[in-house]
This record gives structure tokens, sequence and C-alpha cells, in this order.
């Protein structure tokens, strides 16, 4: 019964919601294999997130498509939109999080500096991504749009 209520709810929550838990779940795949690869590896930053990326966003492609929006878009309309999508994020994203990281340069160790540009990376990431996957790849039709509204 606790499975049919979340069901339910999840069923009925917003799109935002949605995304969140399917980010936490894709964030935590790709944010483990970034931090592996640069730490344990010894992979650079760029290697280490463009991976962990990657792979976090197969998984936000399937997710996303089915859960988060609903979506009933071509396929392969839906993956040129969202590779694109996901590479203009990640690069105004992890960019911008390795120049607010490169400000704390002096006040603390580099490993410190790079894992924190990691993590402000992936809070900007995370915004960025859901406006564009909900605006510009899974955005509804008008006549999904009404067909929503009735359910």
């Amino acid at each position: 019964m606790n499975g049919q209520v979340l069901k339910n709810y999840l069923k009925h929550t917003n799109s935002f919601i949605r995304f969140l838990l399917v980010g936490m779940v894709n964030t935590g795949v790709g944010l483990s294999i970034m931090l592996f690869l640069m730490n344990v590896l010894e992979l650079s930053y760029w290697i280490s997130t463009f991976f962990g990326n990657g792979t976090g966003a197969v998984m936000s492609f399937l997710l996303n498509r089915t859960f988060t929006f609903r979506s009933d878009i071509d396929w392969r309309r839906g993956v040129a939109r969202f590779f694109c999508v996901i590479l203009i994020c990640y690069s105004a994203a992890y960019s911008l999080g390795q120049a607010i990281a490169e400000s704390l340069e002096g006040s603390v160790h580099f490993s410190i500096q790079q894992n924190a540009a990691i993590l402000i990376g992936t809070i900007f990431y995370t915004i960025l991504n859901y406006i564009g996957q909900k605006y510009f790849v899974f955005k509804k039709s008008n006549l999904g749009t009404i067909q929503e509204g009735r359910n």
C-alpha cells in the first residue's frame, strides 16, 4: 500500500520535484565517477567531469523523458536536443565552477579547490539543465498541455 501512495504522490508532483529526484540518482552516479576518476585515478578535472557527466546524462535522458516530463518526443529529436543542452550546460556550469574555485587560489589546497569546482559546477549545471530540458528538450506541445490539465 505504501508503494501505491508513493506512486500517486509522484504522479502529481511538479516536474521540478521529479527532476530533482532523478537528478539525485544520476548526480550520485556521475559525481561518484567524477570524484573517483580525479582523486583515485588522478585524471584531470576536465576528463573526470566529462566522463562522470556523460554517464549521468545517459541516465538523465532516459529517466527524464519517461518519468520527469512524461514526454512523447521522438527519440532522435529528443536525443539531439538533449545532448545539445547537456553540452551547453556542462561547458557553462563547470567553467563557472572552476572560475569561482580558482578565486580561492592560495587560500585552500589545490585538491580542495578542484573538488569545490566540481561541487559548484554541479549546482549550476542542475539549474541550467532543468531549464533547458523543460523548455527546449521535452517541451510539451499545446495538445499535451491541454491533456495534462485534464488529468
